[in-house]
C-alpha cells in the first residue's frame, strides 16, 4: 500500500510546490508591467500566462492526486503536455530571436553602443512599428534614466558604465561630430536626430530603439535559461503523475494493488466433456 500511495504522494508534494511557485511568478508579471526598465511588454504577457496557467494545472494535480481523482489527473496530463510543447516552443524562439546583438564596445569607453541592425529581423520588425514604439518611448521618459547621467562631467562617461537605454537615447553616438551645435559632415542619421532639450535628446534615433531592444534581449535571454530548468521539472511532474493516473484508476475501479486482473480464460471443451463424464460415473457406482 505504500507503493501504491508513492507515486501519489510525490506528485501531490510536487503540484504543491508549483502551486506556491506560480504566486511569484504572476505577482513578478505584474511587476514588470509597472517596472521601467524593460520599456517594452514582450516579457510581461508571456510571464502572466504562464504563472496562470502553472496555477490552475498545480491545482488540478494536486486534486487529482490527493483525492484519485481520475479526469483532474487526465485533464491535467493533456494540459501539461500542451503546457511543455509551448513553453518548449517559446525556449526555442526565445533563444532564436535573442542571438544576436550585445553591442560594440567603444573604444576608450566602458559602456557600450548598440545598433538596431545588428539585432533579429522580428525584433526589429516589431520595435519599429508604431504603436509598439510609442509606448516604449513613453517608457523611456517615465523611466528618468537620462536624467541619473544629465550632470556628468566628460570624465564620467570615460570612466561609469551606461545601461543600454542610456546609452541609446540619451547621447548621441559617440562617433559623431559637432560644430556650433550642428553635426557636421555626412555622418549617422542619429547624430542628426540628437537634439540637447530634455524632451528630444536621442529619443528618436535607431540607436535608442536598439537599446531598448538590447534591454529585453538580456531579459528575455535569462528567462530562456529559467525555462529550460521549468522544462526539466515539468517533465519529471509529468512522468509521475502518469504513475499517479494509473493509482487514481485503480482506487476507482477498486483494484487492489497488485492484483492479477486478467480475466479467466474460457475453459476448454475437454474441460466440460471430463466434468459430464465423472458426473455419470458417480451415477452409476
Amino acid at each position: 500500500m505504500a507503493m501504491y500511495r508513492c507515486s501519489n504522494m510525490v506528485i501531490g508534494y510536487l503540484n504543491l510546490l508549483s502551486l506556491l511557485a506560480s504566486i511569484p511568478i504572476i505577482g513578478g508579471g505584474l511587476w514588470l508591467a509597472r517596472s521601467s526598465k524593460t520599456c517594452e511588454s514582450l516579457l510581461q504577457k508571456p510571464l502572466l500566462v504562464l504563472g496562470f496557467v502553472v496555477l490552475l494545472v498545480s491545482l488540478a494535480g494536486f486534486v487529482g492526486a490527493c483525492f484519485n481523482v481520475a479526469w483532474a489527473l487526465w485533464l491535467y496530463l493533456l494540459v501539461m503536455l500542451l503546457l511543455i510543447a509551448a513553453l518548449l516552443g517559446l525556449t526555442v524562439f526565445g533563444f532564436a530571436v535573442t542571438g544576436r546583438g550585445g553591442g560594440v564596445q567603444v573604444p576608450g569607453r566602458v559602456y557600450r553602443e548598440y545598433h538596431l541592425e545588428d539585432y533579429s529581423r522580428w525584433l526589429r520588425r516589431r520595435i519599429t512599428e508604431g504603436r509598439y514604439w510609442q509606448a516604449a518611448r513613453a517608457c523611456v521618459v517615465g523611466s528618468k534614466a537620462c536624467a541619473n547621467i544629465v550632470l556628468w562631467t566628460p570624465l564620467d562617461y570615460l570612466q561609469k558604465d551606461l545601461t543600454p537605454i542610456q546609452s541609446g537615447c540619451c547621447k548621441p553616438p559617440t562617433s559623431c561630430t559637432y560644430s556650433a551645435g550642428a553635426a557636421v559632415a555626412a555622418q549617422d542619421a542619429d547624430c542628426y536626430r540628437w537634439n540637447n532639450a530634455a524632451s528630444v535628446l536621442c529619443y528618436e534615433c535607431d540607436s535608442c530603439k536598439a537599446g531598448v531592444l538590447e534591454q529585453v534581449r538580456r531579459d528575455w535571454h535569462k528567462l530562456s535559461v529559467l525555462n529550460v530548468v521549468v522544462l526539466v521539472f515539468l517533465l519529471v511532474v509529468y512522468f509521475t503523475g502518469c504513475c499517479a493516473l494509473r493509482n487514481a484508476r485503480r482506487a476507482e475501479y477498486g483494484y487492489p494493488y497488485g492484483e492479477n486482473h486478467m480475466s479467466k480464460m474460457r475453459p476448454r471443451w475437454d474441460y466440460y466433456w471430463g466434468r459430464w463424464w465423472r458426473d455419470r460415473r458417480d451415477q452409476l457406482y
